[in-house]
């Protein structure tokens, strides 16, 4: 029996996915995690947790490090709020442009006024301009972004985008109309929007400041749908001041921007749709089963993603340091007990590797004994041995 311990509110739809094998809020010293925003980085993870997953894309509430040493997988579900996060850039790009909370506002302010003559008079101070034929840089194509530019094409609209780490499988998700650059500076040199949609680590911080903004045209859009941090607000206010931007809309508020007329901030609803929230819970839950159940690491960010077939009686994962002869060490701990590998499979991230080993003839007298062996190598941060359901 596996126990989840969950944070936030998580759909009901996602905890229905659940078998009888797995335990929800049972105990305070669960096998998993899964979460949405709660704050985990200043917390001390518990010793039988083995994998962290948070249900959405941004994995920054979650002290990876800490994480890592204790043999503790992290995952997210990329994609699972995507397209929520495109129709509130969508849509804001058409508010903006037609600005429609400035006529909302007189709307209210006059909502006694004779309609038919003072709004027609008042009215052309609200023109707006269409996004047809409109140019929009898209910095980062992953999940979100590729949907964001798909949709503006759909739109009339001429996208220019730009990823350094786009993958053969991202670039088929992008209409084959979409121009692609090799630089930010070229993206977003004449764009009418810029919008960036990439992940937050040490290279994305600052990634769009006034180096970049005075690449852009005057009167430019800006969008951050990503993370406080990756646009630096203080070079966007000093842009708005000088008329370089014409507005700014981010999901992410602080008092830097607070209280300005050309900035809009939305208090962190990109991904808040009943859909995303369902799509997140669901996905979630298939990955702490997938990980506890067979070693998989699909989507883990702290680990190489493995996915191996499990086709034997048991499946031993070894969390561990990427150093030269560590798949020697394992294999030689597993033969020292007469045990035939049948798989085996081993990738690494970094500094950290990943191996999973197949085998059949594993004794269940024999199975702490061999875990023990293999945790007694010092490069080792976790040994699990699953069997075969």
């Amino acid at each position: 029996m596996y126990q989840v311990k969950t944070f936030n509110a998580i759909a009901k739809s996602g905890l229905e996915i659940f078998t009888d094998d797995f335990q929800i809020n049972q105990t305070d010293n669960p096998d998993a995690y899964l979460i949405r925003s709660v704050n985990l980085l200043n917390q001390n993870l518990p010793q039988n947790l083995k994998a962290i997953v948070r249900a959405g894309a941004g994995v920054n509430n979650v002290p990876l490090k800490q994480a890592t040493k204790k043999g503790i997988a992290v995952f997210n579900t990329p994609g699972s709020n995507a397209n929520a996060v495109k129709e509130l850039v969508i849509s804001l790009m058409i508010a903006t442009t037609r600005n429609l909370f400035s006529a909302n506002e007189y709307s209210i302010a006059h909502a006694q006024a004779d309609i038919s003559q003072r709004t027609e008079k008042d009215k052309t101070k609200f023109n707006g301009s269409e996004l047809a034929a409109k140019k929009l840089a898209v910095i980062g194509l992953g999940h979100v972004g590729s949907l964001v530019a798909n949709a503006a094409m759909q739109l009339g609209m001429k996208v220019i985008g730009f990823d350094p780490y786009l993958s053969t499988n991202g670039a088929w998700r992008i209409d084959n109309k979409v121009r692609r650059v090799d630089s930010i500076k070229k993206a977003v040199q004449n764009a009418d929007f810029v919008t960036v949609h990439v992940p937050k680590n040490d290279a994305t911080i600052d990634l769009i400041g006034t180096k970049e903004i005075d690449e852009m045209k005057e009167n430019v859009i800006l969008f951050n749908y990503s993370r406080l941090g990756i646009i630096n607000n203080k070079a966007v206010v000093k842009a708005l001041r000088h008329q370089k931007i014409s507005h700014y809309c981010t999901d992410f508020g602080e008092p830097l921007i607070a209280g300005n007329s050309s900035i809009t901030i939305t208090p962190h609803i990109g991904g808040s749709t009943i859909e995303a929230e369902s799509n997140g819970a669901t996905q979630g839950a298939k990955t702490v089963m997938d990980y506890l159940e067979s070693g998989d690491t699909k989507h883990c960010v702290n680990l190489p993603n493995l996915e191996v077939p499990f086709e034997t009686e048991f499946r031993i994962t070894v969390i561990h340091q990427n150093i030269p002869n560590m798949v020697g060490q394992i294999s030689t701990q597993i033969a020292n007990k007469k045990i035939n590998i049948e798989n085996m499979s081993n990738a690494a991230k970094g500094e950290i590797a990943y191996t999973i080993v197949d085998v059949d003839n594993l004794k269940t007298n024999d199975i702490d004994e061999l875990k023990n062996a293999l945790e007694s190598v010092t490069e080792v941060y976790r040994v699990r041995i699953i069997k075969h359901q």
